[in-house]
């Protein structure tokens, strides 16, 4: 996977570059079985309240349905349809027709190609998209779409070029190095996909303009150093000033950086073994 940049035809295009999609494959039908639409609810609860800043618009995408668990195809052979692309996340996606005539979606790992095959069980090989339990891949063994509770389908690691370390195996569970820094217990009979997840160049992509940021669905962000004090409590003072405190704050007046938000009673926290670094 590479980065594509274009000539500077005008002042956006000249930072702008894009992901290249010419590794993808050119026939893209998708199976209506396998596609959805979703309502995107622009930052607002349930009550229609916004609650998250800066979201709305952009462009319509349908979702794809993503096998995460492939728990019921176990042993069987699926072959590599297509890889393709998905509006909805920044891995690619790959079209796997299994023997028994059924269909799905799976993330893509590096090096997995068109004509390939796949398999779910303990005797699938080492190698890109298949899927095992982690007590049955070596130790050192780079995964990704890792379960957090057996059956409950891949939760971690899943988006562009992430991948966890195999770190060990003892006393049933299986030590994991997350993209993060942090080392984590999962149970052994947890299961993971091989390699390595595909796209890993997506983050140096450079968006380029701000139409092409509204699209994505986000929209315009005002700093609060430029608003008035009524607004923000980095407002007010004539000129170009700095915001005039020890800290930032938010516009409701808490601690913006450095703010630790996990629980401390949070279920999952016997399970880490190191946290992340800083």
């Amino acid at each position: 996977m590479a980065v594509k940049l274009y000539k500077p035809t005008s002042a956006g295009r000249r930072i702008q570059s894009v992901t290249d999609y010419s590794v993808l494959h050119k026939k893209r039908k998708t199976p209506k079985s396998l596609i959805m639409s979703k309502a995107r609810p622009a930052g607002r609860n349930n009550s229609g309240k916004i609650t998250v800043r800066h979201q709305g618009g952009g462009f319509r995408r349908k979702v794809r349905v993503v096998d995460f668990a492939r728990a019921d195809k176990k042993n069987v052979v699926a072959k590599v349809a297509t890889v393709e692309y998905d509006p909805t996340r920044t891995a690619f996606i790959s079209l796997l027709h299994y023997v028994d005539g059924s269909k799905r979606y799976i993330l893509t790992p590096q090096g997995l190609k068109v004509g390939d095959k796949v398999m779910y069980g303990e005797a699938a090989e080492i190698l890109p998209g298949n899927r095992l339990a982690l007590k049955n891949i070596p130790v050192g063994t780079l995964v990704h779409d890792i379960e957090l509770a057996p059956g409950q389908g891949g939760r971690m690691a899943r988006s562009a070029g992430a991948y966890a370390i195999l770190q060990t195996i003892e006393g049933g569970y299986a030590l994991l190095k997350l993209p993060s820094g942090e080392i984590r217990k999962v149970k052994e009979a947890c299961l993971a996909s091989v390699g390595v997840l595909s796209n890993a160049d997506w983050m140096n992509v450079r968006i380029g303009k701000a139409g092409r940021t509204r699209l994505m669905g986000w929209r315009p962000t005002v700093r609060g150093k430029v608003m008035n004090p009524v607004d923000h409590p980095h407002g007010g003072g004539e000129g170009h000033n700095p915001i005039g405190m020890k800290y930032p704050k938010t516009p409701w007046g808490k601690h913006a950086l450095g703010v630790k938000t996990r629980s401390k009673k949070k279920y999952s926290n016997k399970m880490i073994v190191k946290r992340r670094s800083k």
